[in-house]
């Protein structure tokens, strides 16, 4: 049996959204089907701006009387009074909630059941694991008693990174990307079926233009990679921006945001990559769906 590992994960906070609206709410406002999630499946979304950039992410519970919103707490306060500025006459409860509830990450194997709080699978990829939303201490105390192994929440950083999958404000800056760039259409993020919400005649046109053309990936060196937002180069020319980086199961790994024209315009010439002083390698995550481009010419 594998080994279970958990984190608390003291940087991320929860926003409550109650109301007999709120489900209508945040259908019509987010880019996640809020309509398909149940007690066992969460959700990973977004509010956008009317641009379609990323101003807020989150990963979503349905809880018996509402929602529970896993967010940055370094921007819950933000997030809360911007759903409230959006509530106008609905009949919904919005509510940032207090440092003694949050939530734990577990991965590696299972977890026990029942446990205390709010419990889903990763919704952004299985192999990222669980998350637990609720009181800290219960559930700390419950995953021990299973024989679960606390971790730093570096360690689960490490795993995040080893699979690829970019996290807002660790890889980038709120209100400065696409989903696509991202990459949440590739992580569950999107919904291209579910009515309008802010931003999504973007996000639909890129989709369906087919036209995005930068993309987060991943990144490999055999030394610690430099310090996020160091440029990556070909040839002495940008053609990305490093993220987070950790050493996982004996390798150094990252993640980048990259064009992958100019990426493979350069491969085609034989190009090295390098980020700062560090060679390094790009490839494309396992899970992605997206592919290099076979036309670089106005890479």
């Amino acid at each position: 049996m594998s080994q279970l590992h958990f984190a608390p994960l003291e940087s991320r906070g929860l926003i409550r959204i109650g109301g007999e609206d709120a489900t209508y709410f945040l259908q019509n406002l987010v880019t996640c089907d809020i309509e398909k999630l149940d007690a066992d499946h969460a959700g990973f979304g977004a509010l956008l701006t009317p641009q379609g950039k990323i101003l807020f992410d989150f990963i979503v519970l349905r809880t018996d009387d509402g929602y529970l919103l896993d967010t940055p707490r370094e921007t819950l306060a933000d997030f809360a009074k911007r759903l409230t500025f959006y509530r106008l006459r609905a009949k919904v409860e919005i509510e940032a909630l207090g440092s003694d509830v949050g939530v734990v990450a577990s991965w590696g194997g299972a977890s026990p059941s029942p446990l205390p709080g709010h419990h889903a699978s990763d919704p952004r990829l299985a192999e990222l694991g669980e998350r637990h939303l609720g009181n800290l201490e219960d559930i700390r105390a419950a995953l021990l008693e299973a024989d679960g192994q606390q971790e730093t929440p570096e360690a689960y950083a490490s795993h995040r990174i080893a699979l690829s999958v970019p996290e807002s404000l660790s890889d980038y800056g709120y209100s400065e990307l696409f989903p696509h760039d991202a990459d949440m259409d590739q992580l569950n993020g999107v919904s291209f079926s579910k009515g309008c919400y802010v931003g999504q005649e973007v996000v639909s046109r890129v989709q369906h233009r087919a036209t995005a053309r930068k993309r987060m990936i991943a990144v490999s060196a055999d030394t610690i990679l430099p310090e996020v937002g160091t440029e990556i180069l070909a040839d002495g020319k940008a053609i990305g921006t490093l993220g987070s980086s950790a050493q996982a199961n004996g390798a150094h790994v990252g993640i980048a945001l990259v064009r992958l024209d100019k990426v493979q315009a350069a491969r085609d010439k034989g190009a090295a990559f390098q980020c700062g002083d560090v060679a390094v390698a790009l490839d494309l995550p396992s899970w992605a769906g997206f592919t290099w481009p076979a036309d670089t010419s106005d890479a």
